[in-house]
């Protein structure tokens, strides 16, 4: 798609031994390779493209320079590593990118050595780094002038991650460090979305300044007069007014200690390198500030990286003005519903205001922020203070909504439980990506929402199965102001099986019957979309007239519905609760709880859900097969329940106690 002919130079690539041993002057068409593989395979199976694309030089520049075999690579998010495991031979494995068998969309220590973190999460990368380089100096493996062996160390991180409390606190530790320690700034002006704040304001700054145009010619002039290994801080001393032409006059990064070089063009190949060379032998900590074009090499990338930072699968079309790519379509996703409905409550109650930590287009918040400018905010990479600010917003009186990914709600924990919970205040948690999403893997999965968000005294947490049930949940949330509000929906599309029919609204607490029994055989109680997964499962069992079953929309996690699970195991019928959460803390762990408080019988209780174990990438249908989630086993296990309770010994009448007070209301 992006280059002529069948690669040459690429297949022969088995680890960075063989790029080292590459000329300069084979780079590029060997960075045109890697940006036709990646564009290719990400065509068919969807993937990180754009952020890849912008770093294929950079990527190539630092494994030509150090040896990361022996030398520690540190990423930061993690997204933009296609490059680095196709030069570290995984050419293989991107046939089945983000699936089972093959390569991960981020790092991953289980296929190779080279990769030393699994990493899906912004502003770790420079932490991690320095907590390497330190124990390299413990143990007496870190590279000094005095150690040429020794070990070095290099993080690779966004601007749009650089701005991130992990990463500032990384910065801080790291001016501190009294070795070698390389910094990578990727800047390329976006990260998923344009970049908030003042920091990005200053980059901006930089990226506009002459001084970039100044310093790209006098770094060809420098490649050319520099003698070779000649360290970076003495020719700091050396070129005096020519290095501050390199620096922004307000260089903030030398706040923290940190010397700091450029910008430099970062797909400039012979500069790169050049520059890296330097840099590696500086015994002091360095920011190598490197400029990039995200989506570099596929005009639709570079013109709408946003699009293209995590597509679909794609088709390109050529026409006469060009090419026109078609991203492959799913059916209406739950994203895309949230979205509409915030903004339909938003015009109706001029009371609410949103924000997004730096997912407008993955959180469906893009034209809700282009419609509401003055009510609803893009915070950039940093969602303890996007949490903290809703707190804020609440405290005045004002109805946030907090639209976020489940797994970085963890990020914002403590906020939930000092500003949000324990001050009383109404905020609301809107729980993208909640439970298995797919080829993203281990380091995305939503698993853990409900433990965290359980332990807060006056949560309500909900969930939806479809859209008109998120409607409703979303409905309740903006009405409930005794404390703050959860609810989860997964990466998926929206199913139509209870469109046609009245979605009763959420009453705090109450669960809603999906298919009822006088007296069934077993009762489900599905959290979110796990209901409709159990009415599938009825649905076989059904046609083979096996039992009778119902079905329940549990809604909450908490507070349950324990008038009904008093009913149910007052009368001796068994309850499976089906939930895409950890079996530990989660809904099932909740029902259990409430359910032994009461003194029911909670033998009759039994759990499906994620299990105690990492889950990694692949199809969402596929890790819901192996979380035993899917309709077959989720009616597997009902015939079990049932075959081992009418195979059991006849036991003695059970005589609940009486359920105590429900939870007030």
């Amino acid at each position: 798609m992006m280059h002529a002919g069948e690669p040459r130079i690429l297949p022969a690539i088995a680890s960075p031994a063989d790029l080292r041993a590459l000329p300069i002057a084979e780079l590029p068409a060997l960075a045109a390779e890697i940006r036709g593989a990646i564009c290719e395979q990400v065509s068919r199976s969807g993937g990180h493209l754009a952020p890849n694309l912008g770093v294929v030089e950079l990527t190539i520049a630092l494994h030509y320079v150090f040896d990361f075999g022996r030398d520690r690579l540190l990423f930061d998010v993690g997204h933009q590593c296609y490059p680095h495991k196709l030069l570290t031979g995984r050419l293989p494995l991107l046939g089945k990118l983000r699936q089972r068998g093959g390569m991960a969309g981020f790092p991953e220590p289980r296929e190779s050595a080279y990769d030393l973190f699994s990493v899906g999460h912004a502003g770790t990368g420079i932490s991690t780094a320095v907590g390497m380089a330190r124990g390299d100096l413990l143990n007496g493996e870190g590279w000094s002038h005095e150690n040429p062996e020794g070990r070095r160390v290099a993080t690779l991180i966004g601007d749009a991650s650089i701005v991130n409390g992990v990463a500032m606190e990384g910065l801080n530790a790291a001016g501190t460090l009294r070795r070698q320690f390389l910094v990578v700034l990727n800047d390329n002006g976006m990260s998923i979305a344009k970049p908030q704040g003042a920091v990005a304001s200053y980059f901006d700054r930089v990226r506009l300044s002459q001084s970039y145009a100044e310093f790209k010619r006098a770094a060809k002039d420098l490649a050319r007069r520099v003698p070779g290994g000649e360290a970076l801080a003495e020719m700091y001393h050396r070129l005096g007014e020519m290095s501050k032409a390199m620096l922004s006059e307000d260089a903030w990064f030398e706040k923290f200690g940190l010397v700091t070089v450029g910008p430099i063009d970062g797909h400039d190949l012979p500069t790169l390198i050049d520059f890296l060379n330097e840099a590696k032998h500086v015994d002091r900590p360095l920011v190598l500030h490197v400029k990039t074009i995200k989506g570099k090499g596929f005009q639709p990338a570079e013109g709408d990286s946003c699009t293209f930072h995590s597509p679909a699968a794609f088709s390109v079309r050529m026409q006469e003005e060009g090419c026109r790519v078609e991203l492959r379509k799913s059916g209406r996703s739950f994203t895309a519903a949230f979205g509409e409905i915030l903004g339909e409550m938003m015009a109706e109650d001029p009371r609410i205001v949103t924000c997004t930590a730096a997912m407008p287009d993955g959180t469906g918040l893009s034209r809700v922020l282009d419609r509401f400018p003055e009510r609803a905010w893009d915070t950039g990479i940093c969602e303890s203070h996007a949490l903290d600010m809703m707190a804020g917003l609440a405290k005045t009186g004002w109805k946030p909504f907090f639209a976020v990914y489940s797994t970085f709600l963890q990020r914002a924990f403590d906020q939930a439980f000092q500003e949000v919970a324990l001050q009383g205040l109404a905020v609301r948690l809107c729980l993208d990506r909640a439970g298995l999403v797919g080829g993203d893997g281990a380091v995305h999965h939503g698993f853990c929402d409900v433990a965290l968000l359980a332990t807060l005294p006056r949560a309500a947490i909900t969930a939806a199965m479809d859209e008109p049930s998120l409607r409703a949940a979303l409905r309740f949330m903006a009405d409930y102001d005794a404390g703050l509000s959860a609810v989860r929906y997964p990466r998926d599309s929206v199913s139509d099986r209870f469109a046609s029919e009245p979605c009763p609204p959420f009453v705090l607490g109450r669960a809603r019957p999906l298919l009822a029994h006088d007296r069934p055989d077993l009762a489900v109680l599905g959290f979110g979309v796990m209901a409709l997964e159990a009415m599938k499962a009825v649905d076989e069992l059904s046609l083979q007239g096996e039992y009778a079953v119902s079905v329940y929309d549990a809604r909450f996690a908490k507070p349950l519905d324990v008038e009904l699970l008093s009913d149910l195991l007052g009368r001796g019928i068994p309850v499976l609760t089906v939930e895409d959460h950890s079996i530990r803390g989660g809904f099932g762990a909740c029902v259990l709880e409430a359910c032994s408080e009461r003194r029911l019988d909670t033998r009759l209780i039994t759990r499906l859900a994620l299990p105690d174990s990492w889950i990694y990438q692949g199809e969402r249908r596929e890790q819901l097969v192996e979380a035993g989630l899917d309709a077959e086993s989720i009616a597997r296990t009902i015939r079990l329940v049932l075959d081992r309770d009418s195979a059991a010994p006849a036991a003695p009448a059970r005589q609940a106690a009486a359920p105590a007070a429900a939870p007030a209301r």
